[in-house]
């Protein structure tokens, strides 16, 4: 048995939770917050088995799209100012992150 831990954009999150539940997989939804444009996310964990886990990574591509977004600048106060981008710059967001874990045992009560 496997545990997928994916981390999306919040906008792929419906339609991502959605296309899992028509192939029978159950997923768990988390709110968590990305570290780098400080914006919401969606953590997905979802448990399976070993020969489903390719399924499962199939349907997170096809409905995780990556696209460009204009983050607008950072404010330098309390951070190193060397580091403060002075206007908008178009950075690549979306996709997913995925993470397979192995699991040892499954309780469910």
């Amino acid at each position: 048995m496997k545990l997928v831990m994916a981390v999306i954009q919040d906008k792929d999150s419906n339609r991502l939770t959605d296309a899992l539940g028509k192939s029978k997989y159950q997923s768990t939804k988390l709110a968590t917050t990305g570290g780098f444009l400080k914006e919401g996310n969606t953590t997905l964990i979802i448990g399976c088995e070993d020969e489903q886990v390719n399924d499962v990574l199939q349907i997170i591509k096809e409905n995780c799209s990556q696209r460009e977004q204009m983050v607008a600048p950072i404010s330098p106060m309390g951070g190193n100012a060397d580091s403060y981008i002075p206007r908008p710059v178009k950075v690549e967001v979306g996709g997913a992150t995925v993470f397979v874990l192995p699991i040892e045992s499954f309780f469910q009560f």
